[in-house]
């Protein structure tokens, strides 16, 4: 499922290089403690998640570790 984000978070990763043409992988922390590693990031706005974590809220996106 594809989660628009915020614009705290759009405007964090404009700042951030792209991993391809439109799109960044980035590591996702949520509030509850769950993280999800490696996930896709489409124009800096649009977030692909399971289902089951799309009404979760972010507590951080950072880039994988190694890739700045």
């Amino acid at each position: 499922m594809r989660v628009k984000l915020g614009a705290r978070w759009t405007k964090q990763l404009l700042q951030l290089p792209e991993s391809g043409m439109g799109y960044q992988r980035v590591d996702v922390r949520f509030t509850n403690g769950r993280e999800l590693k490696n996930v896709l990031v489409f124009n800096a706005e649009d977030l692909d998640v399971p289902d089951d974590l799309a009404g979760l809220e972010i507590k951080e996106l950072s880039l994988p570790e190694g890739r700045i």
